[in-house]
């Protein structure tokens, strides 16, 4: 072996570390072998589609290694999320960006020195710094990790040319194993994130992109028709955590506008309101404080929500990746989740319009493959799951997937007749023989328990008073579960999926305590 440590750890004091921490009995699929791969010191590759539990990957080889693993991030607000929810678990990391104040960044830099961190994450700007170059020298080092790899290559749908930079990584560092992840990279992509970081005999690891509780919903429609869905859809979906994408900034205030004057409280986010703005109305989406948020594709790299029952799309993304990525983020706590997309003719215009702007001729080449790709996903009368797969290089052994408009029902709400038709409510289908064909119901439909309700009012004003989004307190998955077992004591806290050891002393308490006082009321 090349590298110039062991880290001496077998794989049933990995399950312990698992429990401990995340509170899983079970790494999900190719966790487990990433791990792994990491512990053992090699250069590692990984394409895992959103929710598959990418950062597990990275962060439980770097809480055994005794070490620091640094993690390359695009993104202040991801890079300090993670970070503040790694703390939540027990876990030490921080992260150094221009937002944090200089008196505290030289603090966790003299504690990085120290090894007193198990993550630290930083921006590929600085990560590259003469000077920081130099101090990364007297951190003890375990591996490096590259998220959102993707951004590495002219060939991927978010192309950085800070990251390009990153090619120097094996060349300063070429003493330390170096992981790269991502969600949405084609094959061309791939062998472009592998050639441009000089990974050493990379273990490879590529997950299905095949995402089956979620159901990809398209529907071409005008802009009345559109409006119409929206509210139909916001009806649908009342309760439930939503996101919704629009074209421009015009559009998202239109929207906010539009949905609150019938009824449906919402908040905007986009690159042209203040910071402070933008985190506020962030803050109260992920607190559950507001459950609408209507941004532009400015919102979402790396939001890790995980109980987001639908993403809505007003208008066609420039390509498959961009829409894969983005409707990805619905449903990563594994229940069903929809992604709809309600796309307009001209907006296969407007794209057309600014792919005709570009003046690189490779990079409008690539431009027009992507809108080529993207329209004849919405126009094409194939399997919804099945165009994405093979977009990315995997050819499913399954034809139908009966979880997309393709292959099974619409739910009522996309079924609404149009605009001059005078109806409250949307109108459904007669029921057909095959049980595929017919209307469904928004996900949101399973009502909660009253339990349930008082634990998530419960687990929001808690979070508030902590400072951290909700589902750093609990995850939907847990809070449901929580409820399920209603446990009396400590020990039985403990069985409760998402709820490890840290979690449970930090305020394991409290939670038993709300338990109690709901069944006394």
């Amino acid at each position: 072996m090349h590298w110039d440590y062991v880290w001496p750890i077998v794989t049933p004091e990995l399950h312990a570390v698992l429990r401990k921490y995340w509170g899983y009995d079970q790494f999900r699929p190719l966790q487990g072998r990433i791990v792994e791969s990491l512990i053992g010191g090699n250069d590692t590759c990984v394409v895992m589609p959103t929710g598959g539990g990418k950062s597990l990957c990275y962060q439980l080889p770097a809480v055994v290694s005794g070490r620091t693993a640094v993690v390359v991030s695009p993104l202040i607000a991801l890079m300090q999320d993670q970070a503040a929810q790694l703390e939540q678990m027990g876990i030490p990391a921080a992260a150094l960006n221009s937002q944090i104040p200089w008196p505290e960044q030289q603090d966790i830099m003299r504690r990085a020195t120290q090894g007193e961190y198990r993550l630290l994450y930083v921006s590929p700007e600085r990560l590259l710094k003469e000077e920081f170059v130099s101090y990364l020298s007297r951190v003890p080092l375990a591996f490096f990790a590259i998220d959102e790899a993707h951004c590495i290559s002219e060939w991927g749908h978010e192309f950085r040319p800070e990251y390009r930079q990153l090619r120097r990584l094996r060349e300063l560092f070429p003493n330390h194993p170096i992981a790269a992840f991502t969600a949405s990279a084609t094959q061309r992509v791939r062998h472009d994130i592998l050639r441009q970081l000089s990974l050493r005999s990379p273990h490879r690891y590529i997950a299905s992109f095949h995402r089956p509780n979620l159901s990809y919903l398209v529907r071409a429609c005008d802009g009345k028709m559109q409006d119409h869905l929206l509210l139909a859809a916001a009806e649908a979906y009342a309760g439930e955590t939503m996101i919704i994408y629009a074209p421009t900034i015009a559009r998202v205030e239109e929207t906010v506008e539009f949905l609150g004057r019938h009824g449906t409280a919402a908040v905007p986010y986009h690159g042209k309101m203040q910071n402070d703005d933008r985190a506020r109305n962030q803050e109260r989406w992920m607190s559950d404080e507001v459950r609408v948020l209507v941004g532009t594709i400015a919102f979402g790299l790396g939001i890790n929500k995980p109980g987001v029952r639908a993403v809505i799309h007003l208008a066609l993304p420039k390509s498959i990746e961009q829409y894969y990525q983005e409707a990805g983020r619905a449903g990563r706590d594994g229940a069903p989740a929809d992604c709809v997309l309600l796309w307009q003719t001209r907006d296969a215009g407007l794209l057309a319009y600014f792919n005709q702007k570009i003046t690189d001729p490779q990079e409008r080449q690539r431009a027009w493959e992507s809108y080529h790709s993207i329209r004849n996903f919405a126009e094409s009368g194939e399997c919804r799951h099945r165009q994405i797969c093979v977009h990315f290089g995997e050819t499913p052994k399954w034809e139908k997937c009966n979880a997309c408009d393709v292959c099974a029902a619409q739910p009522d709400w996309m079924l609404a007749p149009p605009p001059h038709v005078q109806s409250t409510r949307p109108q459904t289908q007669t029921a057909q023989t095959d049980s595929s064909s017919r209307p469904r119901r928004a996900v949101s439909s399973v009502p909660e328990s009253a339990l349930q309700q008082f634990m998530r009012e419960w687990r929001r004003a808690f979070a508030k008073q902590r400072g951290v989004p909700a589902f750093m307190i609990l995850t939907d998955a847990s809070l449901a579960d929580l409820c399920q077992r209603e446990p009396a004591t400590f020990e039985e806290l403990l069985e409760v999926t998402g709820i490890g050891e840290r979690k449970a002393q930090s305020f394991g308490k409290e939670i038993l305590v709300a338990m109690q006082e709901f069944a006394t009321r």
